[in-house]
């Protein structure tokens, strides 16, 4: 190889930058950093490695500062606590100094030899290009249901463009990053803040692989979680849809009290039920108190953003210097 793919970090400016966010992977760094690197020599254009330790709690530290002892074009940035993916690959963003950037996962799921395929399309004038899943048959019946669900009610509630099977794996280009790098929310769906920024994409298809070791953190308890704030995020419709249904059940209230005063006058007074009493005061209080919970939801996010606090904080940098302010 030539100097220009083998120089240490900071003699030669990288073309492009891998950002891996990384939470309890110690099995998978090894195998990731032969299978990212192999791919990558293959490439005529510098690179580097930025991995981002969100709070591991095994070894993968260990192994990654390992991997920058190899390789000086491997950097690591240890945050000083778990921030959760979204704000790990936040920091990754901030300190790639590539041209082109792409997000991928260290288990090996996002095949490194697709990223060839990215920069191609990037060379040929695609500001973003985002790899789309072709199939995902290690995931289970229940989690792609919900998946498709979740793509189909995102786009209908918002106005953002997300295709369907698109995930973190994907180039962005110089112009796409620092548009990204002035987003300072707190809650943070990156998925539709690539979205969002509205730069024209093309698409490259990939088979997802099973994970090389270990099992995925993201259960479906956290992957709701994720899917509320993406909603809730990028669109009103869950307050828009409390206030409607509030409207509705106002209305069939006003309509039922009519009825039921029409016929006390033309048959007089009747003993009241008590089961549908207690249902319609139960039913109403329920959708109060979900209405009342949708707001909170929004009010919490509100008093998130006021605050100001930094998104994450940076124990340490090995091989990676400070994003530029």
């Amino acid at each position: 190889m030539t100097a220009v793919a083998t120089g240490h970090v900071g003699a030669v400016p990288p073309i492009l930058s891998l950002v891996v966010p990384v939470r309890d992977e110690a099995a998978n760094i090894d195998a990731f950093v032969a299978r990212a690197t192999a791919a990558l020599d293959r490439l005529d254009l510098a690179w580097e490695i930025v991995f981002v330790d969100d709070g591991s709690r095994d070894a993968s530290l260990a192994a990654m500062l390992a991997a920058h002892a190899r390789d000086p074009r491997i950097g690591v940035v240890a945050l000083t606590r778990n921030f959760g993916k979204e704000v790990a690959l936040t920091a990754g963003l901030d300190h790639a100094r590539g041209e082109a950037v792409v997000p991928i996962d260290a288990d090996l799921q996002h095949p490194p030899e697709v990223v060839a395929e990215l920069v191609a399309r990037w060379r040929e004038g695609a500001p973003m290009v985002v790899a789309v899943r072709r199939n995902a048959p290690h995931d289970g019946a229940l989690r792609r249901l919900l998946s498709r669900a979740f793509y189909a009610m995102f786009r209908r509630v918002t106005s953002i463009d997300l295709p369907q099977g698109a995930g973190d794996f994907r180039l962005l280009s110089a112009p796409v990053v620092a548009a990204l790098r002035a987003l300072p929310e707190r809650t943070r769906f990156m998925k539709g803040l690539y979205a969002w920024a509205g730069f024209p994409y093309a698409t490259v298809p990939y088979d997802v692989a099973a994970r090389a070791e270990g099992r995925s953190s993201f259960g479906i308890a956290r992957l709701w979680r994720l899917g509320s704030d993406a909603i809730m995020s990028f669109s009103a419709a869950p307050l828009k849809i409390a206030s409607f249904a509030g409207f509705v059940m106002a209305l069939v209230a006003i309509v039922y009290g009519a009825w039921l005063v029409g016929k006390t006058l033309v048959l007089g007074i009747d003993l009241p039920g008590y089961a549908s009493t207690i249902t319609l005061v139960l039913f109403l209080g329920g959708l109060q108190l979900l209405s009342l919970g949708i707001l909170g939801e929004y009010v919490a996010r509100i008093y998130d953003e006021v605050k100001s606090r930094p998104i994450y904080v940076v124990r340490a940098r090995h091989g990676v210097p400070p994003p530029a302010p």
